[in-house]
C-alpha cells in the first residue's frame, strides 16, 4: 500500500495548492487560473491512480478498504503538517511523486 499512499498524499497536496489560501502560505503567491486549473486535475488524477493501484494491489473489497484508509491517513498527515511544517508537507508530496514511479515498476 506505499504506492497508493504517495499518490493519495500528493493528490491531496496538489488539490490543497489549488486553493488561493493555501498557495499563498506554501508558495508566497496566488496561483493564477490556469495553475489553479492544473493543480485541481492534476490532484484529482493522482486520486484516481492511487484507486487503480490500490484495486491492482488486492481484489475489490480489501481494495476498497485500504484505499479508503490510505485517504484517511494521507489527509491526516497533510493536516497535521500544513499549519506546523509547511515546507515539509511540499517536500513529502515531491518525494512521493519523484518516487512513485520507482515503487510502481517494483510491483
Amino acid at each position: 500500500m506505499l504506492l497508493p499512499s504517495l499518490l493519495c498524499y500528493s493528490g491531496f497536496t496538489a488539490l490543497c495548492l489549488a486553493m488561493d489560501r493555501h498557495h499563498h502560505d506554501l508558495l508566497g503567491r496566488k496561483p493564477t487560473a490556469g495553475q489553479r486549473l492544473a493543480l485541481c486535475l492534476g490532484g484529482w488524477l493522482l486520486l484516481a491512480l492511487s484507486l487503480a493501484a490500490a484495486l491492482t494491489a488486492a481484489d475489490w473489497g480489501l481494495g476498497l478498504v485500504q484505499w479508503c484508509a490510505v485517504l484517511m491517513g494521507s489527509a491526516l498527515l497533510l493536516v497535521v503538517l500544513l499549519p506546523y511544517r509547511p515546507r515539509l508537507a511540499l517536500g513529502v508530496a515531491g518525494v512521493g511523486l519523484v518516487v512513485s514511479p520507482a515503487v510502481w515498476a517494483l510491483i
